[in-house]
């Protein structure tokens, strides 16, 4: 799936989240100076900026098959090799880099196995894959207030807890599948605190992700009740979300 949108709208959708997955996923990596790794599906890059952070920029490389995410990856990591592609496609050559990983993305693969095993191919052997996705089907994640309020509403609104690894051990039995060994998992978790309800809510106009898609569809009355849905469902503001995303880590 590619997000054809401004890199800023992702951000303040998801990017406030996955701000806070980067270093925990790059901790289950066990990455070592001086070795070399592969974000794929790196959108505007917060899972590269941790990476370069680490590792440095030339050690790192990132993929995204959305050409507005690709020019905000480049322009906010000089230095990282950066391209256009999917995790199905990776344009590297055999056994490149000493790790690879894909964080909230294996959700949105064509193929979630095929991408797995792409990402193995240019891994080194005893390299490691990780990747991490939403607990969408526990309802643990940044959109299940969105999910639940529509659900309440009867609106005809297809979630996403039928997304690839969204529910518990799917992840897993994706890594086995793919060949990778000595596969383990993790949990990892989000927490973002919001100083109003608009704070929260407003992200999703953006359009982003298939939450905002199916808040764009929706006609203005829907909006309206849907955003008064939403309100009793949440704390009084200020308040604090934590989300969980189901992570794994493999060997090639």
């Amino acid at each position: 799936m590619s997000f054809a949108l401004p890199a800023e709208a992702y951000d303040r959708f998801m990017g406030v989240h996955s701000r806070q997955l980067a270093p925990q996923l790059v901790d289950l990596a066990r990455l070592a100076s001086g070795d070399r790794a592969l974000d794929v599906g790196c959108g505007p890059g917060a899972l590269t900026t941790e990476l370069v952070t680490r590792l440095g920029a030339g050690s790192v490389a990132a993929v995204d098959p959305s050409e507005s995410f690709v020019v905000a990856a480049r322009a906010r990591h000089t230095g990282v090799d950066v391209r256009r592609a999917s995790a199905e496609g990776l344009p590297y050559a055999d056994r490149v880099f000493d790790a690879g990983l894909a964080q909230l993305v294996v959700h949105f693969m064509t193929d979630p196995v095929a991408g797995l095993r792409e990402m193995a191919r240019v891994t080194r052997g005893e390299g490691a894959i990780v990747a991490s996705v939403w607990d969408h089907a526990g309802e643990r994640t940044p959109v299940s207030t969105f999910w639940r309020a529509a659900r309440d509403l009867g609106l005809t609104t297809r979630d996403e807890s039928a997304l690839a690894g969204a529910r518990r051990g799917h992840l897993v039995e994706l890594f086995k599948g793919s060949g990778l060994r000595h596969v383990e998992d993790a949990v990892l978790v989000a927490r973002v605190k919001y100083s109003s309800f608009d704070e929260w809510w407003k992200p999703f106009s953006h359009g982003v992700g298939p939450a905002g898609a199916a808040y764009l569809a929706l006609t203005p009355d829907q909006k309206g009740h849907l955003r008064e849905r939403w309100k009793a469902l949440l704390p009084p503001a200020p308040f604090e979300l934590a989300s969980f995303a189901w992570a794994a880590r493999g060997m090639v």
